[in-house]
């Protein structure tokens, strides 16, 4: 999936970890990132948080999206800074899941929460022959 995410790649998004049911994405805030009280503009920091759900969510052989996310902002975030995302599943059933993303700063400070809901699809992930469902 990431290697096909250009949205990701140009905010400069580098995956540290995956594993079934978790990701962790981190990025460097730029100045091209702050909004005009020059702290982090909040969809900056709901992307970081989005793709590593994504991620997370994404370990069968179908397409899981979004079927909805929500999130909290705890602290403000300046240029400089490197966030870090971490999505957990907490729980799935049939083809619906929940899935809690924690933003740290560089001190491991978490500056906000992300919860997201997926849908998992009957479509194949690219690249892949999807069992039958």
């Amino acid at each position: 999936m990431m290697q096909n995410d250009r949205a990701s790649a140009a905010l400069g998004m580098v995956v540290r970890a995956v594993e079934p049911g978790r990701a962790v994405v981190s990025m460097v805030l730029r100045d091209d990132m702050m909004n005009g009280f020059d702290v982090t503009h909040g969809g900056i920091v709901f992307a970081l948080a989005d793709t590593a759900f994504a991620i997370a969510c994404n370990d069968d052989h179908h397409v899981t999206l979004a079927a909805g996310a929500d999130i909290t902002f705890l602290k403000p975030t300046a240029v400089g800074q490197t966030l870090t995302a971490t999505a957990v599943l907490r729980t799935k059933s049939g083809r619906s899941g929940l899935y809690d993303v924690r933003v740290t700063n560089d001190h491991n400070v978490p500056v906000a929460e992300f919860r997201g809901r997926s849908r998992t699809t009957n479509l194949p992930l690219p690249g892949t022959a999807a069992p039958s469902r």
